[in-house]
């Protein structure tokens, strides 16, 4: 028997290792073929866009908030992957009710990372690779685990209305890792709307612009100009920036720190 405790503190057990595993949540996905184990993915979202070649032959499913319950529960799995942030609870309860093993993930910061990639590791029959990873991972964090803040950061996740992150967030963890403190971390709502007044107030160093999940491009600058008193934008340090280093955990994890620091970097 294999038992493993998901995030959400729940007991699942397997009589043997998941041969048919579908995949809700892309990192997720990327991190399966990192391990070497994309044989055992059946399908995935729409969304499940990495590794960019060997995921042709999976069963699409649908999207991260909406997906195909009836086409999962067609591919037979012994089990599904998904987020508790990314994913939503009235679909977690349906694969439940047809009687699907599902593990929830939902780490919120970077340090959760490695317990998540030897659970994965557990469920995915590569426990070498996972824990070779997580170690990678814990050395990499243990470097940036006194870098002081040397940036206060504006990063919208979302245009028309403009919404950004709080403190709890793995993306904000990720940033403070790296010396990026973000100017809203101290909001309740963990995704909330804000007013771009409310961002020039708070005097923003560097605004990063990521490619997900609102695709940010040049042609978004010039609704920027209400911030054009800010550091920010008089010492040009606007930034477009890959959204999967802020968004996606697992094996992505490390180079998405020195990613990041690179980034802010440039600022100086």
């Amino acid at each position: 028997m294999i038992y493993v405790v998901d995030d959400l503190g729940r007991e699942i057990s397997f009589e043997r290792l998941p041969e048919r595993i579908v995949s809700l949540v892309p990192s997720l996905t990327e991190t399966a073929c990192t391990f070497g184990q994309s044989h055992r993915l059946v399908g995935a979202t729409r969304h499940c866009t990495q590794p960019a070649t060997g995921l042709e032959r999976l069963a699409r499913v649908g999207g991260t908030k909406n997906p195909d319950i009836d086409a999962i529960t067609a591919l037979r799995p012994d089990l599904v992957l998904v987020n508790a942030e990314e994913n939503r609870r009235e679909d977690f309860d349906k694969l439940v009710q047809n009687g699907i093993a599902v593990v929830v993930t939902y780490p919120r910061r970077a340090a959760d990372v490695p317990a998540l990639l030897r659970l994965l590791g557990t469920v995915l029959g590569a426990d070498a690779c996972a824990d070779a990873a997580a170690i990678e991972l814990e050395r990499t964090l243990a470097l940036y685990s006194t870098t002081e803040a040397r940036w206060r950061a504006f990063c919208p996740v979302w245009k028309n209305p403009w919404m950004s992150f709080n403190g709890e967030t793995y993306a904000d963890d990720l940033l403070s890792l790296v010396g990026a403190s973000n100017i809203f971390r101290t909001r309740p709502q963990r995704y909330f709307e804000v007013s771009l007044d409310e961002v020039a107030v708070a005097l923003p160093d560097v605004i990063l612009l990521p490619d997900e999940p609102y695709v940010f491009r040049r042609k978004d600058l010039p609704a920027l100009a209400p911030l054009a008193s800010t550091p920010a934008l008089r010492s040009d340090r606007v930034h477009f920036v890959d959204g999967k280093a802020l968004f996606w955990f697992g094996t992505r994890t490390s180079a998405a720190l020195a990613y990041l620091r690179a980034v802010l970097e440039r600022t100086e």
